[in-house]
């Protein structure tokens, strides 16, 4: 059985839809108060739900009861419900659903972090916790270390709004980044249940490319049709917002956007080796299934 944590996530939904086609027995941690369409996608494609919440360690223990691994994307970042925040989702309740794995015998942990960020800040902070208590855990594990997602930074929550043609870019726009698809992140931690060269391994993901925000807007061009308006943050003013940031979260979301204004390109030579498959999603195949369902 896998469990998966963050299964009602853009990133947890498509591991659950991955795992349940490959027909692998699939529990899906829940809240009674998460979304009932997610709710009931997860039941559609059969995956077991379990009530559950990382702030509540008893409801972990009975999640993991009989679990051979867990793959956990949960974050307060994007969705949060009253009591969550970084330290009480990102960090203590990943440390108490390590802790509850290694207690049932789990015998793999896999866990969704990012690369390292030069600047420290609550959410790095986190992550790296967790990641050290997955170390001494005695489970096998692997920590996945995708770079930016395209269905989010891509996306018009973070002002990459097609629809509207206008872009919101973060930095001058000109350093690269290997944007990556979650469906493709979701593959390799699918992947990462049954692969020996996933055993206690840091393995940092990135897509087929590397493109400058500026090059994703020229080719979003192309593929509309019509020119985009760039709205541009300078890095300064992301300083600024990391230095004066109110709180954890506010902070954590500046020195995201930092790093992607410093840009970051993976090469995957190797990593592609040791785990072979479907091509990688380009940001074009993602800009070509956006304007479909503009």
């Amino acid at each position: 059985m896998n469990l998966v944590v963050g299964a009602t996530g853009l990133l947890g939904g498509e591991i659950c839809r991955q795992l349940t086609h490959r027909g692998e027995p699939t529990r899906a941690l829940v809240r009674r108060t998460s979304n009932p369409v997610k709710i009931n996608q997860l039941r559609g494609l059969g995956a077991e739900l379990v009530h559950g919440d990382l702030k509540d360690r008893a409801s972990l223990d009975a999640a993991c009861h009989r679990v051979d691994a867990v793959i956990s994307t949960a974050s307060s970042t994007l969705a949060r419900q009253e009591g969550d925040s970084i330290a009480s989702v990102d960090r203590d309740g990943q440390l108490a659903l390590v802790d509850a794995a290694a207690a049932a015998g789990v015998k793999r942990f896999i866990l969704i972090s990012f690369p390292e960020i030069a600047v420290e800040f609550p959410l790095q902070s986190a992550k790296r916790a967790v990641e050290a208590r997955l170390r001494q855990s005695g489970m096998a594990y692997t920590v996945l270390r995708p770079t930016m997602f395209a269905e989010v930074w891509l996306s018009p929550m973070l002002g990459f709004d097609l629809p509207n043609a206008t872009v919101r870019i973060y930095g001058d726009g000109e350093n690269r980044i290997s944007w990556i698809s979650i469906r493709d992140v979701a593959r390799f931690a699918v992947a990462a249940l049954d692969n020996p060269e996933a055993n206690h391994a840091v393995i940092k993901l990135g897509g087929p490319e590397a493109l400058s925000p500026m090059d994703v807007v020229r080719l979003a061009e192309r593929t509309i049709g019509r020119s985009i308006d760039v709205q541009r943050v300078p890095e300064r003013a992301l300083r600024d917002q990391f230095r004066t940031a109110p709180d954890a979260l506010q902070q954590s979301f500046a020195a995201l956007m930092l790093s992607y204004a410093a840009g970051e390109v993976i090469d995957m030579t190797e990593t592609l080796h040791s785990f072979p498959g479907a091509p990688l999603r380009s940001v074009q195949d993602y800009l070509e299934d956006l304007q479909v369902s503009i």
